[in-house]
């Protein structure tokens, strides 16, 4: 009964504090006004509780040296010069006793002119008295309390101004509390509100003005003008809207703005002063409609604003590292106590120099401890990186035709140009690992000529070279599709020559016999693409449809197709692309495969180099565009393996995955050349065949090709995280096609579905530098 009685009078306390949430003016009492003395009687009445403070003898003796510089004082003659300077006024009288109600404190200390000589005194001679009274007469605008606490607290501590207007509508929650200096008992309440109380108890005669609401389109003209307009603005605030909408404003009023973004030390000084028509963020949205910005609600909406002034390029790898981890192990960004506490202290020092006319230049600038104080850079940095074997050129594949022998067919056909052209075209639009074209073609005496050019073949997954023989069978098998529609017959010679094992084969030509049949798939080669859509609608494959696909590859010798529509087990797979896609970027290789060998981050960049996956063609939202850009910096990818992290790089590939009809896969017996080559030719065929009938296909080839790794080479063993992790997942991937065949090579993991719009075609190279023709006709 007693607790409960206990429990109820903490209710009342509770309640009793929230009268107090919105006060953050004190209450000045002079006690040599009647009325004032009266109030502050009444008051300690009242409340006997309140604390009271009296330390006016000692900042009576500080304000006495100041005045003083060139006397050395002792207790005797500092007393007596107190006395004198105090002269007949009572000491409980003199200055004013000033009452904090959230604190329920009462302190007494020097009147306002005094208490300002005496505070600022130890600002002297890093700021003079001249440029301390023209800062009083100063006023700034602060938008933002996070970043802005600090700010503003250093400005009121330096006395930077005479004014501070300080805007956000949020309140302080815990998570504040890990660079917000506050106490637990201000959670929840208002931050212009703990601000404004913070300054008005290291100076009471600070005049702060708070627009507890934040910046709205209403309020934002007096929030720079009302009273007198600002001189500086502060933009510490995380609305995109806002930091526009402002810097509009203070454009339109020639008002500098100032920006300290807390990563790396990160400067914006736009001074609109003394530049009106200088364009807002650096001219690094002008390219965007900023009217529209105010109507943006979700983050992908934005992110297209958002980059440009954040300028992901020069974010802390750290930051950057930590964006691809938001909702996957945090749920915002990162910021740190230091680096908000020495942005309060740049911004304040700029903040001084500017309106003191010492400093007139525009720009972005970063002050980076990490990189003014840091190690020296290892003079031999280890790289990871495979070795690039130089490719062979047309001048060596002349002569080394010079030299092989193989047997001539028995009437052997010349093609016509036309026929040539059209084969040779076939050649070069025919589907490559990260469209890396791994081939060479020469024309010679009646006979195509196929080279491996390994420069472009190299790959950290293309153990024995799967990956490039898997090329050389589709493109193989689409030649001779193609030459059926002119009646002609290829004959192959694979591997002609041990000695040379850069020649994939020798094609040769004859007529068709009228007894032949022509593959139903030879009219349908110039057909097939790959598609990365991501339809809203999953529709589910057709089984006749699967069916032709499966007969397809498997009238290839040893080819077998498997596929699983059960979302479940498509559910699972698409976990494990996401996850390979993320470890294949652990591997410095795979990583620098991906990022400097495969991707084309412009239109401009694919036609440029005709090959590479062309980042459109990914379909990819704003904030995975945002992603790709960051993982593109090793040193990311480095952290993200440290922390055991980077959720946010399997997305892309989960949701392929999970947007399809089937998953599907090919297998072959062996692990050798001649399985690769038959096995891109059953892909070949299976790809036509889907396409033939409207369903798309997307490859998804990490993960397998990786098993293979783990399986058939010891390139895993120098990293057990990476190998225990793909080992997990293979058993996983297992279990889901659990009617292959395990003992099999997987050779080809793919997406089937039926697009809602096609992808745009990757780039090729130009004929001439895949092809060369010695014969004459």
């Amino acid at each position: 009964m007693h607790l409960d009685k206990s429990f109820n009078k903490i209710n009342e306390f509770i309640l009793g504090s929230k009268l107090y949430k919105d006060i953050y003016t004190p209450s000045f009492y002079r006690l040599s006004n009647h009325e004032d003395s009266e109030k502050l009687a009444a008051l300690l009445q009242e409340k006997p509780h309140i604390q009271v403070f009296d330390t006016l003898i000692n900042q009576l003796t500080d304000l006495v040296k100041g005045l003083n510089p060139k006397v050395i004082f002792n207790k005797d003659t500092i007393d007596a010069a107190i006395k004198d300077h105090v002269g007949t006024i009572e000491p409980f009288k003199y200055g004013v006793w000033v009452y904090y109600p959230w604190m329920e404190k009462v302190v007494h200390i020097l009147d306002q002119q005094e208490f300002i000589q005496v505070r600022t005194n130890r600002n002297k001679h890093k700021i003079t008295q001249e440029e301390q009274d023209r800062l009083m007469q100063k006023k700034i605008g602060v938008i933002g309390l996070s970043v802005g606490q600090s700010v503003s607290l250093t400005l009121a501590i330096e006395r930077g101004c005479g004014e501070l207007r300080i805007a956000d509508f949020d309140v302080l929650d815990l998570t504040n509390l890990n660079r917000i200096r506050s106490g637990v008992h201000n959670i929840d309440l208002k931050k212009t509100v703990i601000v404004a109380r913070e300054i008005a108890e290291i100076d009471p005669f600070l005049k702060v003005t708070c627009f507890h609401e934040g910046i709205t389109e209403d309020n934002i003209d007096a929030f720079l003008t009302e009273n007198g307009k600002l001189d500086l603005l502060i933009d510490e605030c995380d609305g995109i809207a806002i930091k526009i909408l402002c810097r509009t404003k203070a454009k339109g009023y020639q008002i500098p703005v100032l920006m300290e973004a807390s990563d790396r030390g990160t400067i914006d000084i736009e001074r609109f002063d003394l530049e009106p028509e200088r364009p807002i963020l650096h001219g690094f949205i002008e390219h965007l409609d900023i009217s529209k910005v105010k109507d943006l609600k979700t983050n992908e909406e934005k992110i297209p604003y958002i980059l440009p002034i954040a300028g992901v390029e020069t974010l802390s790898t750290r930051m950057k590292a930590s964006m691809l981890e938001i909702e996957q192990t945090i749920t915002s960004w990162p910021q740190l106590a230091s680096a908000v506490t020495y942005g309060g202290g740049i911004t304040a020092d700029l903040s001084r120099r500017i309106l003191l006319d010492m400093l007139h230049i525009s720009g972005r600038f970063f002050v980076d401890i990490e990189e003014i104080i840091s190690n020296p850079e290892p003079q031999h940095a280890v790289s990871e990186e495979l070795s690039v074997e130089k490719g062979i050129t047309f001048d060596e594949i002349r002569e080394s035709v010079k030299q092989v022998s193989f047997e001539k067919i028995a009437n052997p056909l010349i093609l016509s140009d036309d026929q040539l052209n059209q084969i040779i075209s076939i050649a070069q639009k025919g589907s490559s690992a990260g469209n890396n074209q791994p081939w060479k073609w020469l024309y010679n005496d009646g006979a195509l000529y196929l080279f491996h050019d390994t420069e472009r073949s190299f790959s950290f997954a293309n153990q024995q070279n799967i990956a490039a023989y898997l090329s050389f069978g589709l493109v193989i098998e689409s030649i001779r599709l193609k030459a059926e529609t002119f009646n002609v017959l290829v004959h192959e010679h694979t591997f002609p020559d041990p000695t040379l094992p850069t020649l994939i084969t020798i094609l040769q030509f004859s007529k068709l016999p009228d007894t032949q049949v022509k593959d139903p798939l030879a009219d349908f080669t110039a057909l097939r693409h790959t598609s990365r859509n991501r339809p809203k609608e999953i529709i589910p494959m057709n089984a006749l449809h699967l069916a032709e696909i499966k007969e397809a590859a498997e009238q290839v010798d040893g080819a077998k197709f498997y596929s699983i529509e059960n979302p479940a087990d498509l559910n699972k797979i698409a976990n494990i692309l996401g996850e390979a896609d993320k470890l294949r970027l652990f591997t410095p290789s795979g990583h620098h495969e991906l990022f400097n060998l495969e991707l084309r981050w412009t239109k401009e960049h694919s036609r440029e180099t005709g090959s590479g996956l062309d980042l459109e063609s990914f379909e990819l939202t704003p904030g995975e565009s945002v992603g790709m850009r960051i993982a593109k910096d090793p040193k990311v990818l480095h952290l993200l393996k440290d922390w055991k992290g980077g959720g946010g790089l399997e997305r892309l590939s989960r949701k392929s995955g999970i947007a399809s009809a089937a998953l599907g896969l090919i297998t072959m017996p062996y692990f050798n050349a001649d399985n690769f080559i038959a096995g891109g030719k059953a892909i070949e065929r299976m790809w036509l065949a889907a396409n033939k009938n409207q369903v798309s296909i997307h490859p998804m080839t990490a993960s397998i090709l990786h098993f293979n790794v783990l399986k058939y080479s010891d390139a895993l063993n120098d990293d057990l995280f990476l190998k225990d992790k793909f080992t997990e997942l293979n058993n996983i991937f297992y279990d889901c096609f659990s009617s292959s065949d395990p003992n099999d090579v997987p050779i080809f993991l793919f997406r089937l579905f039926y697009a809602e719009k096609q992808s745009p075609p990757s780039e090729r190279l130009p004929i001439e530098q895949i092809f060369m023709s010695n014969s004459s006709k």
